[in-house]
């Protein structure tokens, strides 16, 4: 999962995730990765509108939104 999410942020692709947080809650979310450090990667969450830091090992699927599908964020 990190080497996708380390093409993603090179490739300044926008992305949407299946994440499951530390209390077991799933949620989707489209991000742009700013910055993966570690085991953790920051991102701006287009569905909380800021920045928001997730584990990597957390996130559950992760799929490229197109160029078409960004247009409407």
């Amino acid at each position: 999962m990190k080497e996708q999410l380390i093409k993603a942020m090179q490739y300044h692709q926008l992305v949407e995730l299946m994440y499951m947080s530390k209390t077991g809650e799933i949620s989707k979310r489209r991000v742009k990765i700013l910055k993966i450090s570690g085991d953790k990667f920051q991102v701006f969450c287009f569905t909380k509108h800021e920045k928001r830091t997730f584990i990597i090992e957390n996130v559950l699927a992760m799929l490229p939104i197109n160029k078409k599908e960004s247009y409407a964020i």
